[in-house]
């Protein structure tokens, strides 16, 4: 069990430093270009392993937060590629595919929900991190299901949606190092202070792109 644990371990701290790498990168450049597009299938890759690796963390040695984070970090990135891959909704549809993740999200989602409530009653503030995630995770599937049915009002949601998840999967990588290394940062500073610190700092960054790219 505990090699298991080790090889997993090593594995998912390769895809996560690779995707924290890779997503900055394309975060601070410019968008649509060749290098753009390269960086971008490498942060994929990577955060997929990142995220598998956590699920399979999380039941070796049972833990809520690597399985909260591997969720939203798959839901994010696999949904943000299809966005990518059908780009105009009204000429290729969706499928079986798209329903199925927006469907587990909204369940994993309501779950952090529970979780978060259950865990503030018990006075524990980390309950905070569950219900900002699960509140995001049920926000993004009220999207998906907008745009799959063809009611949302944005001509050109793939792009949006393909940069909003794609720098939600991107949070996900910097909130895990954040936590993971939070041993060398001042102890007066609450533990539950990191999980949410890049959701509030790049949430902004998010909705600026997503004004800036969408045509109403």
């Amino acid at each position: 069990m505990m090699t298991s644990f080790k090889i997993f371990l090593i594995v998912h701290i390769a895809g996560g430093s690779i995707g924290l790498l890779t997503g900055l990168l394309n975060i601070i450049q410019n968008k649509g270009g060749k290098k753009h597009k390269l960086i971008g299938r490498v942060f994929y890759f990577s955060m997929l392993v990142a995220g598998l690796s956590s699920l399979v963390l999380s039941y070796l040695t049972p833990n809520y937060f690597l399985f909260m984070v591997g969720i939203f970090t798959l839901y994010m990135v696999v949904s943000g590629q299809r966005f990518l891959m059908h780009k105009e909704i009204e000429t290729k549809g969706t499928n079986v595919v798209d329903w199925a993740i927006s469907l587990i999200m909204l369940l994993s989602g309501l779950l952090f929900i529970g979780l978060g409530t259950w865990s503030i009653v018990k006075s524990n503030l980390f309950g905070l991190v569950f219900l900002t995630f699960g509140s995001l995770g049920l926000l993004f599937v009220w999207q998906d299901f907008l745009y799959f049915n063809k009611i949302s009002s944005l001509k050109n949601y793939w792009l949006v949606g393909h940069l909003q998840r794609m720098t939600g999967a991107f949070i996900a990588s910097l909130t895990a190092f954040l936590v993971v290394n939070a041993q060398y940062f001042p102890d007066f500073i609450p533990g539950f202070f990191y999980w949410l610190l890049p959701t509030f700092v790049l949430t902004p960054l998010i909705i600026n792109w997503s004004r800036k790219y969408q045509v109403i």
